[in-house]
């Protein structure tokens, strides 16, 4: 049974996974930071029943080398707001090794083809810097847009 305002063992580890996320890669609050460590941008991520994932910097060598490090995300996701700026919305685990899973939580499988263009691949996403009602961990979020990206 669990007791009124006392959160569950599986939200406790969510929320420390969630604050080791915002900690390890709070430097990416920067755009800037993220294209000095190698990082490119892929046109914004939309989902075909609304919601979006906003624009992926990527960064292929980290895709390549297979190895899942909390602190070197694969992808590191903005969203452009009406004056063009990017804000950090989340960061994105990516490996062709699997299953996989990283802080508890296991990655979902994306088969290939794909949008992208690779073979398939495990992924993660982390909604570390906004909410997701769809989840935490899910591809989409509907309170992301592409809207405003160029």
């Amino acid at each position: 049974m669990l007791l009124a305002g006392v959160p569950s063992f599986a939200a406790a580890i969510k929320n420390d996974f969630l604050g080791e996320v915002r900690q390890a890669n709070a430097r990416f609050v920067s755009v800037a930071q993220a294209v000095k460590e190698g990082y490119a941008p892929i046109p914004c991520t939309s989902g075909i029943d609304g919601g979006a994932m906003g624009i992926h910097y990527v960064n292929e060598k980290l895709i390549a080398d297979e190895a899942l490090d909390i602190a070197k995300p694969e992808a590191v996701m903005y969203e452009p707001d009406d004056s063009g700026q990017l804000h950090l919305v989340a960061v994105e685990y990516i490996t062709t090794k699997g299953p996989a899973a990283l802080g508890g939580q296991l990655f979902s499988l994306t088969n290939a083809p794909n949008r992208y263009g690779l073979p398939a691949f495990y992924e993660l996403h982390v909604w570390a810097w906004r909410d997701n009602p769809k989840g935490t961990f899910a591809d989409m979020n509907p309170r992301v847009s592409c809207n405003n990206a160029h």
